[in-house]
Order: C-alpha cells, then structure tokens, then sequence
C-alpha cells in the first residue's frame, strides 16, 4: 500500500467521480483509476462501487476513507517535522541604514532560526513582487498606492546633507536649504525615486531658488565619491549616512523643520488569514521594537 494510492482513494471518494478526482491530481483519469484497482487487489476489496451513471463507496471503502485520511495527516505532519523552518522575503532598498540592522536585529530575537532573504530591488520591481506574493513584505518611502499591495506605515526617515568636509557649511550643526543655492545639486533621476525629487527639489524652490544641476552618478557611492573632489551637495537618509564611512564627505542635518520622508511595510492586500505570510506579525513587532 503506497500514500499515493490513499491519497488517489481520497480524491475519488471526496468527488466520487473519477474524472473530477483527475484533474485535482493534474493527472489523467486512466492513472486514477490504475491505481485504485491495484489499491483494491492489494486489500482484496472492491472500494467503490461503480455504475455507468454513478460511484459510491462501498462498505468496505467507508470503512478505509477515515483510516486513509488519518495516515496521509500523519504522513504531511512527519514531513513538516523535518522541513526547514519558512523563511521571510523581504523586499529593501539603499538607505534604510541602521533601521534595517535593528528590524533584523529584533526580529531574530522574536523568531530565532527562521531564515530572512533580503532583495534589494527598485520600489516598482518591490510593489509588483509584494502584489504577485514573490515577496512577502516590502520596506517602501512615499509611494502612490498599487492594486493589490497596502503599505503599513512605520516612521519618518528625515534627510542630511551631504558635501565635501572642506566646505564653510561642513562646520555647521545644521543647514538652511536656502544655504545650499550656489551649490550644484547631484541628485539622482526622478523616475528612480520621484518622491525623493519632488520633496529636495521643492523645498529648493520654496527656499526661492531652482536647484543648479550637478553630475548624475550611477550610485549614491558614486555621487558620495564625486561630492568629495568637488563642491557639491545631494542629499541622504539620516539613518544610512550614521552608518556611512566617508572621510572627505560631511553629513549636516537640515535646520528644523527638516525634511524627511515616511517609510512603510508593503504588504499584500488580502482579506484571508490563510494568505498571510509564515511570520508577518513577527516582523512588524520587530518594526515596533526598533522604534522603542
């Protein structure tokens, strides 16, 4: 007697159809009923009783279909005893700095042993992954809501600026925007991070003065390099410029009110438990701890 051929019983006694049973199992019908006859010489039974318009079970078949599904439970709990806990996949981005390290840091402290995947990808590819379930959670700032994906917002990550450490305003303890008018601006394209742009760019304009363009390097790591050999400013998240080491480039924070962006979880939008990842609530207490 194999598991297959219980599982197979399963299925035929739950639709009493053999065709119907078939396409649960994704194989054809000639296999289901193989199986059943051999299922059925091996007990020296007939299971079900088959007609040209109907199948029941048997007595015998009545008998066996409680037995058959307390060994095929038996079966899916001794795989899931010895199955690799399921990990997390988590969606991220360049900047989340230290606020990532204390999420990691927390979460394995509530869920020791359960792996975490981290891929770090641009905010479209992150939202359609969320929405498609390729990822079970997304950290995201700013973004327009997606069909299929709703963001839990988690806190406000401000901006510094970032220019060369020989600059006058490198000394400051913090910086005006209407300071940095006859500074060139590197900043990266809007299509990357249109919310980025539209808060640094607005703020420029509302301090009275257009921005003057400056090189648009490939990375942060690149324009930070740049920034260091010319006079020039962009700007970074306060929590990734702590983790920074960058000798010839200075981080000021802006003068109060400063500017900053709001940061979320996005997560699939569902109505049903069963959709929820392994382990969702684990992260989002691990958010909350880093916060305390």
């Amino acid at each position: 007697m194999e598991l297959r051929q219980l599982t197979y019983f399963v299925t035929v006694a739950e639709e009493l159809h053999f065709g119907r049973a078939a396409e649960r199992l994704h194989i054809v019908q000639s296999g289901v009923s193989q199986q059943i006859r051999r299922l059925e010489r091996e007990l020296g039974a007939e299971l079900f009783d088959r007609s040209s318009r109907h199948v029941r079970l048997t007595a015998a078949g009545e008998r066996l279909l409680p037995e058959a599904r307390t060994v095929l439970a038996a079966a899916d709990r001794a795989r899931a005893a010895v199955a690799p806990p399921p990990g997390l996949r988590i969606g991220t981005s360049t900047g989340l700095g230290e606020h990532l390290d204390r999420v990691l840091a927390a979460f394995a402290r509530r869920a020791p042993g359960v792996p975490v995947e981290l891929h770090s990808l641009p905010v479209a590819e992150r939202l359609a992954r969320v929405a498609g379930g390729r990822l079970d959670a997304a950290f995201v700032r700013a973004v327009e809501p997606v069909p299929g994906v709703r963001v839990l917002p988690l806190w406000a990550d401000p901006l510094v600026v970032a220019l060369p450490a020989t600059h006058p305003l490198a000394a400051r303890t913090e910086i005006g925007v209407e300071e940095l008018a006859g500074l060139p601006l590197a900043l990266t394209e809007r299509r990357a991070n249109p919310a980025l742009v539209d808060l640094v760019v607005g703020a420029c304009q509302e301090a009275g003065f257009e921005p003057l363009p400056g090189p648009a390097d490939s990375s942060l790591q690149d324009t930070l390099a740049t920034i260091g050999t010319r006079p020039l400013w962009t700007v970074v998240y306060a929590s990734h410029a702590r983790v920074l080491r960058s000798p010839r480039v200075a981080f000021v924070p802006f003068r109060a009110p400063g500017l900053a962006l709001s940061t979320g979880l996005a997560v699939r939008a569902s109505a049903t438990a069963a959709a929820t990842p392994p382990h969702l609530d684990t992260l989002l207490l691990a958010c909350a701890d880093h916060e305390n």
